[in-house]
């Protein structure tokens, strides 16, 4: 899924899209990434001294969510914010059941608690009880209470890259645990070469099968961007240098997606990454429906947060619990046999790279 999908997007045929957009690069009409850090820079400026309920709700877009899909609505009064799903931003091949919009909903409610408390309000999530699965947060007033986790939010990103492979200390591992403590939901960590090489193989296999399915391939297609102009003007999907691939014409990529991306250039790379990441951490809710998933999306949320604030990175890496027939093997290895693993996340430290779009929140009112 960037929060909850995929490691690399098309960053497993970077050298073709590279060679591809050096003999391009004279072509005009895909903007420039000044012009695209502007604009993103622009939605994770900071909070104001006096922030308003919008504001508040700008921070929770800037949440981790399925093929950047970021599907959410909002409803906003004086005392009260309803964020619904949105599902007309489905990504059903990869999503049959809405899994990835819950967690992504459990993540952006994690960043308005936040964002909410450090504005001087409070915010208690609970649930309109619509058949939606809507949740409700009565806003009061309180004392401004800044925290870590809140200052982290506007640098938190899906880091699609090689990382130094260096051990983590055991105070890190601690605090990573702690800040994602959640009722209803089970973290594994997993740190050790052996367990990680696991990890790795059942990413390879779910990536095959994923790239080998058209109608995958034609989902994930449709949520990536070639060009700066292209994610500027949409506001949402995957971004292909957010995975280190050079900016190509929109004409030109969907070619060169076909051409050049394909399963086992993709395995090359999710291997290296795995080989390269500190650890990887997984998320166990203790129950299979919407309102257990957007708890693991507060725990997975807080873990992201807490791992920014250490100057960690992080990456989702969702193939073995996206792929339904890998489940078990993946339960069994974390010892949850029986139970439905909810998020895969790989985490070491390693370059930024550019940040997400989002699109503007007065779009995203109901």
């Amino acid at each position: 899924m960037a929060v909850h999908r995929r490691e690399v997007l098309i960053g497993g045929g970077a050298v073709a899209l590279a060679m591809a957009g050096a003999t391009l690069a004279g072509l005009h009409g895909m903007g420039s990434m000044a012009e695209y850090d502007a604009v993103v820079g622009a939605s994770r400026r900071a909070l104001g001294k006096h922030p308003g309920l919008r504001d508040i709700l700008r921070f929770a877009t800037l949440a981790p969510n399925g093929h950047n899909t970021q599907p959410w609505r909002f409803r906003v009064a004086s005392d009260r914010i309803e964020m619904a799903p949105d599902f007309m931003r489905r990504t059903p091949v990869v999503d049959p059941d809405d899994h990835h919009i819950f967690v992504s909903l459990g993540c952006a409610a994690e960043n308005l608690c936040l964002a909410a408390a450090a504005g001087g309000y409070v915010a208690d999530m609970g649930w309109t009880g619509r058949t939606d699965g809507s949740i409700a947060f009565p806003i009061r007033s309180g004392t401004p209470r800044d925290s870590t986790l809140f200052q982290a939010i506007a640098h938190r990103q899906s880091t699609r890259g090689p990382y130094d492979a260096k051990p983590m200390q055991v105070s890190e591992l601690n605090l990573l645990a702690s800040a994602a403590r959640t009722t209803g939901v089970d973290l594994v960590l997993i740190t050790q070469r052996e367990g990680i090489d696991q990890v790795r193989d059942l990413v390879v296999a779910g990536n095959t099968a994923q790239m080998n399915d058209r109608a995958f391939r034609r989902e994930l297609l449709h949520w990536l961007r070639f060009n700066a102009r292209d994610a500027i003007h949409a506001g949402d999907g995957m971004f292909s240098a957010g995975s280190g691939a050079a900016a190509v014409p929109s004409w030109a990529g969907p070619f060169l997606f076909e051409q050049f991306i394909t399963a086992q250039s993709e395995n090359k790379h999710y291997a290296s990454y795995l080989d390269s990441s500190s650890g990887v951490a997984i998320f166990v809710g203790a129950h299979a429906d919407p309102r257990h998933w957007v708890q693991v999306g507060r725990a997975c949320q807080r873990f992201a947060l807490q791992a920014t604030a250490l100057g960690l990175k992080c990456a989702f890496i969702n193939q073995p619990v996206e792929v339904a027939s890998l489940r078990p093997e993946l339960a069994s290895l974390v010892g949850a046999k029986g139970y439905r693993p909810d998020i895969v996340m790989r985490f070491g430290r390693g370059p930024a790279l550019p940040f997400s779009a989002r699109r503007a929140t007065a779009t995203l009112l109901a």
